[in-house]
């Protein structure tokens, strides 16, 4: 009778599994229990808190950084305090002692752009260190225009460069406790995004890790607002979602169930549609890892009124929001390095997407 009834019980449990969620890897189910409990993961997520995003943000989009025009005084002075917070937190550079940015000379800009660099940040992994998980963002904006007026860009991308920094110190607060991730994980900052994707594709021609070593780009472009689509109660708990199947079945389905477990945002898939007109998966940085046949993820809120306008400011951003919104990169970034095998590439095109 015992034993009859633990097969029933056992039975139930493998079809409510089955029905949750019918395509999602066996594997990808069992990644956070390897790694830390559940727990012990919800723990480093939670670290990732409301004040210290917007703590970040007020001083990143602040007037002092003058817009962070790319190869200009304000996006060298964000630069190095990218740098600062990293070192002030003991996360060291993948290039060495003190050197945390990749260059990148003038005569690779077109249209007289000055030189800029990269900011880049690093933290090894435990079992499979030559494996990288990349989670980039772009710290440039757009500057000043002839009239004085100071674009901060603070969703764009003031969020997604903070979030970053908020989730290195998860990760590093997990390593520090034994728990850290198996695959190392690149915090990719990069330039030149407004001008024409140029930092994430000088990474990707001249990688400080191999491309085929390199397992996904999760990629974060504005995520601290509301669109219009989504402004009203019971739509607001929302994330676009874009990419997560066009290279690897299954990031798309680790993503949902991570969602499902832990974040449970509305994940909306409007703009991953392969006609939708607007073409977000070609206009932010993922874009240069997806050419290589890398599996990405965007992660974006929408255009909203502000965008790309001087009244991009800090105060307008959703704070909480945007700290489930950073949660969620950094539990699915948690399981991509943590999984027992690379994620399979089913989607792979000749030249990329």
């Amino acid at each position: 009778m015992k034993n009859i009834l633990i097969f029933i019980s056992f039975f139930i449990v493998s079809c409510c599994g089955s029905v949750q969620n019918s395509s999602t890897d066996e594997k990808t189910s069992t990644t956070t229990t390897d790694a830390g409990t559940k727990q012990e993961v919800s723990t480093y997520a939670e670290s990732i808190t409301a004040k210290e995003l917007k703590d970040y943000l007020y001083v990143f989009s602040a007037d002092d950084f003058e817009g962070r025009d790319t190869g200009e005084p304000g996006q060298k002075k964000a630069a190095e305090y990218l740098k600062a917070q990293y070192k002030s937190m003991g996360i060291p550079s993948p290039l060495g002692e003190d050197n945390y940015f990749q260059k990148i000379p003038e005569s690779y800009f077109r249209g007289g752009i000055k030189s800029s660099e990269n900011v880049l940040a690093f933290i090894e992994g435990t079992e499979k260190p030559e494996e990288i998980v990349v989670l980039s963002a772009h710290y440039d904006h757009v500057g000043i225009d002839e009239e004085g007026n100071i674009y901060n860009g603070a969703d764009d991308d003031g969020s997604g460069t903070v979030s970053l920094l908020e989730i290195a110190e998860a990760f590093l607060k997990a390593k520090k406790e034994g728990n850290g991730p198996k695959r190392s994980i690149l915090f990719l900052h990069v330039t030149g995004e407004e001008k024409g994707l140029y930092g994430s594709r000088y990474y990707t021609e001249n990688p400080v890790f191999p491309l085929e070593n390199t397992v996904a780009d999760l990629n974060i472009d504005m995520i601290g607002r509301i669109d219009k689509k989504h402004d009203e109660e019971g739509k607001k708990n929302y994330v676009y979602l874009i990419g997560s199947d066009r290279l690897s079945s299954e990031l798309h389905n680790l993503s949902e169930e991570v969602n499902s477990k832990y974040v449970k945002l509305d994940l909306d898939y409007t703009y991953n549609a392969k006609n939708d007109p607007n073409r977000f998966y070609f206009r932010s940085d993922h874009y240069n890892f997806a050419k290589h046949n890398i599996p990405i993820i965007f992660y974006f809120n929408g255009v909203h009124e502000d965008y790309h306008k001087p009244t991009d400011t800090a105060d307008k951003i959703e704070y909480d929001l945007m700290t489930k919104r950073a949660q969620l990169v950094f539990y699915t970034a948690w399981e991509v390095a943590n999984r027992p095998e690379k994620l399979v590439v089913d989607g792979a095109v000749e030249g990329g997407e």
